[in-house]
């Protein structure tokens, strides 16, 4: 099976199925994306910024998406910028199979996606006037593999991470360049990204299990011991914290349901991101 074709069958779920009504894509009151000499990506701003340079949440969709589909998000999208927050969607490339991923792993060829992102935030910032410091990188599915590979690579061109139903490839990497601050949220029935990972493409390729992943993280922050310093379940979701130092904690949430962005997300999210400012 082609490398396409391995990501259509793990990833097709990147397109999920509560986005739902119309959303306020484009660039500058366009309905066309800013367009920027390595990608595009679509911008839409909070009606009443409560701070300036208006904080933001960069949102990567999942394999076979678009940015536009993340803006018609509406209840996600909706509830960050109720926040006062940007919400930055950008695109990844096209595929020879027509379908939109991420080159997130360090050995595919393809467009260079840190650099690509580090030149929509400056973009952005000239266009829109939005911060280069309170910033999170989000992303659901392949997106949010693309988040953790970036954050492990380059930890310090956003303040926060939030990958959603995603983490690593196996090999994972032995190691990532230094702490980060991050807020990985699963679903408990996940089976396009199972929470222990699974083989793909007969077996060319296999999924990471989430676990091995948080382990990853925790020696990188060089939190004192595995075990987290808080559990608790909040509603239906479970709930795990280490607080491992300055810019260094880990949260894990593992709601019940699948492959998808869990209603309420956006707000528990920002309860988290902002709680560590």
């Amino acid at each position: 099976m082609s490398r396409s074709g391995v990501l259509a069958t793990a990833l097709i779920g990147g397109i999920v199925s509560l986005w739902g009504g119309a959303g306020h894509a484009g660039c500058d009151g366009s309905t066309d994306p800013c367009e920027i000499s390595s990608g595009e990506y679509h911008i839409s701003l909070p009606e009443n910024p409560q701070q300036q340079p208006v904080p933001v949440v960069v949102f990567l969709h999942g394999y076979g998406g678009s940015g536009a589909g993340t803006m018609k998000n509406t209840r996600m999208v909706e509830a960050l910028k109720s926040r006062g927050y940007a919400v930055i969607a950008p695109n990844a490339t096209l595929r020879r199979n027509g379908n939109r991923s991420w080159v997130f792993d360090p050995g595919w060829e393809g467009r260079d996606e840190p650099a690509f992102l580090r030149e929509v935030m400056a973009d952005a910032s000239d266009r829109f006037g939005v911060s280069q410091q309170d910033t999170i990188l989000a992303g659901f599915s392949a997106g949010a593999f693309m988040v953790n590979y970036l954050a492990c690579a380059h930890p310090d061109d956003f303040a926060a991470y939030a990958p959603v139903a995603g983490g690593f490839w196996r090999p994972q990497p032995e190691s990532c360049a230094g702490p980060v601050r991050l807020f990985h949220a699963h679903g408990w029935g996940d089976k396009t990204v199972p929470l222990e990972g699974r083989y793909l493409g007969d077996k060319q390729f296999q999924q990471g299990d989430i676990y091995a992943g948080l382990e990853l993280w925790r020696q990188t922050n060089g939190c004192d011991t595995h075990a987290p310093n808080k559990t608790w379940q909040d509603q239906n979701n479970l709930r795990r914290r280490w607080d491992c130092g300055e810019g260094a904690d880990i949260e894990f949430m593992l709601f019940p349901g699948g492959h998808t962005v869990p209603k309420g997300w956006s707000d528990v999210m920002l309860d988290w991101f902002e709680a560590g400012m």
